[in-house]
């Protein structure tokens, strides 16, 4: 599988959007922004006691806010940047961009407010992932990018099972909406498998300055697809058997591709190690995914909070702290308060993973868990946040 690099950018910006403020210069920043102020606000307020809606009760909410709301804010806004690096195309800016950063902020309104049935939600949720993966299409068809084509269809997939879920939840399908709660979050850790795959080869290499490691592109395809074909599998509730030999395999192939690049010296620089530690557990994730839909039923929540937490917690954070830092124009060197928003993420999963086994504490760890998830979100805020809105210090476009 060859290895595609995420360059520090130096996007070509189209002149009508030259003079757009910073804030929708590039993806990354409102949808990193965005994403961070949302993460704290819905983890605090459902701590808290907050119950969703008549329209998305409960857990309901929170899954689907996680899900399509927090990491599909994380996701698209680093594709729409990636893709600009990806394929030499001009980045996604201005008015364009504008708009779809606010069909996702739509979206969050109405998943909070909307009564009855979740209509609006639907409509500007599904609508979100459907422009954006439009927008990702676009210059991948322009440049050609065979390499990069299969990138817009999962985001429509990932659109597609939020349409599913949230019929179902209107009750105008029939059928298990943890199921397809599930299935949404085994698309982001095909995400993560996707990202991951193509630019921590890179990062380590500028890192410690070592060769970058290919993979066969077998290894890698099957690395990739085996959390979407396990998505499937749950979403159309196959034989669990099955279910159980993809997630195994998901989770091998992975964990050793991961592993063919890392260096015992990679300790040193956390903005390294969080990448791994969160790819990791989001490849333990999707092996439990399999384990508990064949013989270990009760493993399901740490399966799920294993990537939910593990995968979409850690990883997010690591990669929006590093992918921030080069497109911004600023060295690659972690800025302070960042290790311990490190440190408070992976305590929440560790948190969060035990109160999975200690039903007796499980009140007091689920706060204490999205305490941590929130903290290390507010950290972040307190350091990027004027970053994200403020032009390049190097003076480039983006």
């Amino acid at each position: 599988m060859a290895i595609i690099r995420l360059e520090e950018p130096r996007p070509r910006l189209p002149a009508s959007r030259a003079g757009w403020s910073p804030f929708m210069a590039m993806a990354f920043r409102p949808f990193y922004l965005f994403a961070a102020l949302f993460g704290v606000v819905a983890i605090l307020a459902w701590v808290a006691g907050f119950n969703g809606t008549d329209a998305l009760p409960g857990m309901l909410w929170h899954g689907h806010e996680m899900i399509w709301g927090y990491a599909g804010a994380v996701i698209v806004g680093f594709l729409l940047t990636a893709v600009a690096s990806w394929t030499g195309q001009p980045a996604f800016s201005g008015a364009p961009l504008a708009c779809l950063a606010a069909l996702w902020l739509g979206a969050r309104i109405a998943a909070a407010t909307e009564t009855a049935v979740p209509l609006v939600t639907g409509v500007l949720s599904v609508g979100f992932f459907l422009c954006a993966a439009v927008a990702v299409a676009r210059p991948i068809w322009r440049a050609r990018s065979k390499r990069n084509a299969g990138v817009p269809f999962l985001l429509l997939a990932f659109g597609l099972a939020n349409a599913l879920y949230l019929l179902t939840v209107a009750g105008t399908l029939s059928g298990d909406v943890r199921a397809l709660l599930f299935t949404g979050l085994l698309l982001v850790a095909g995400f993560i498998t996707l990202i991951g795959l193509r630019v921590i080869p890179f990062f380590t290499h500028r890192a410690l300055k070592r060769p970058q490691v290919s993979h066969p592109r077998w290894a890698g395809l099957t690395a990739l697809l085996s959390p979407v074909v396990l998505a499937a599998l749950v979403a159309a509730d196959a034989p669990s058997m099955l279910a159980l030999f993809v997630g195994a395999a998901g989770m091998v192939f992975n964990l050793v591709l991961l592993a063919r690049n890392a260096h015992g010296s990679m300790r040193q620089h956390p903005l390294l190690w969080v990448l791994y530690l969160g790819y990791t557990l989001t490849a333990l994730g999707i092996g439990l995914v399999g384990l508990a839909l064949s013989v270990a039923p009760g493993l399901m929540s740490a399966a799920v909070h294993s990537i939910a937490i593990g995968g979409i917690g850690v990883l997010t954070l690591g990669m929006m702290t590093r992918t921030a830092l080069g497109h911004t124009g600023r060295n690659l060197v972690l800025p302070p308060l960042m290790v311990p928003a490190y440190g408070l993420m992976v305590l929440a999963t560790v948190l969060r993973l035990a109160a999975a086994f200690i039903p007796a504490a499980y009140q007091p760890l689920i706060h204490a868990a999205g305490a941590c998830f929130a903290g290390a979100l507010l950290l972040f805020l307190w350091r990027y946040g004027l970053w994200l809105v403020s032009t390049r210090i190097d003076g480039m476009p983006g």
